[in-house]
């Protein structure tokens, strides 16, 4: 399949990429600076635009079979690049005709609020990170309403370990207890595993140890 990311050169992104070139996707990896993806693979073809530009983000999406969202705002807390970026990529998706979409948003959206505990809740999005909590609410709304086959990921909080395939997907609301942690490796492989599998379409699904 052809695949595009946007949001390539992040800490997920960047994996996203590798783990759907290793699934043997071409796959087009979109950033503002895509020649910072250090990845060499002759499925792999870089496109600099920005994500907030309407012509360069339905340009990108033309021609593709499937869309992956690993937008982020980098150190900014007031970033909103994840809900306008998304906006515009729904967009594009709708007037080219392109279905599949993967979206990357965080545990503690939506009903899964009720997985974390009282640390993530009241201190991180209730304070800390509020904003971005915020607009990871708000994207995930523009997904929902989309009419597109949408999946909508929710992994806990990111860690640098190797992947090792040992967390829990679709995660209950009413379960408690987690660590509220997982790899971006690990986040990687199940975004790429999400463009073929069809288990999870028009659902958000929780994952984290």
């Amino acid at each position: 399949m052809k695949v595009i990311v946007f949001g390539a050169t992040g800490s997920v992104g960047r994996l996203a990429v590798e783990s759907l070139l290793a699934d043997g996707h071409e796959v087009t990896a979109f950033a503002r600076r895509p020649n910072a993806l250090e990845v060499a693979h002759p499925q792999l073809y870089r496109l600099a635009g920005d994500a907030l530009d309407f012509e360069d983000v339905c340009s990108a999406v033309e021609g593709h079979d499937a869309v992956v969202v690993t937008l982020g705002g980098g150190a900014s807390r007031k970033s909103v690049v994840r809900s306008k970026g998304t906006e515009l990529i729904v967009r594009a998706m709708q007037h080219h005709g392109v279905e599949r979409l993967i979206c990357q948003s965080t545990l503690g959206a939506g009903e899964s609020w009720n997985n974390l505990n009282f640390f993530w809740k009241r201190v991180m999005f209730g304070v800390l990170l509020r904003s971005v909590f915020l607009d990871h609410e708000r994207q995930e709304q523009l997904v929902r309403v989309s009419g597109l086959d949408w999946t909508i990921v929710r992994p806990g909080a990111f860690t640098d370990a190797p992947a090792d395939g040992n967390f829990k997907v679709d995660i209950p609301s009413e379960e408690r207890g987690l660590r509220l942690k997982i790899s971006r490796a690990d986040i990687a492989g199940f975004l790429a595993a999400c463009v073929r599998d069809n288990t999870f379409v028009h659902r958000a699904v929780g994952i984290s140890h």
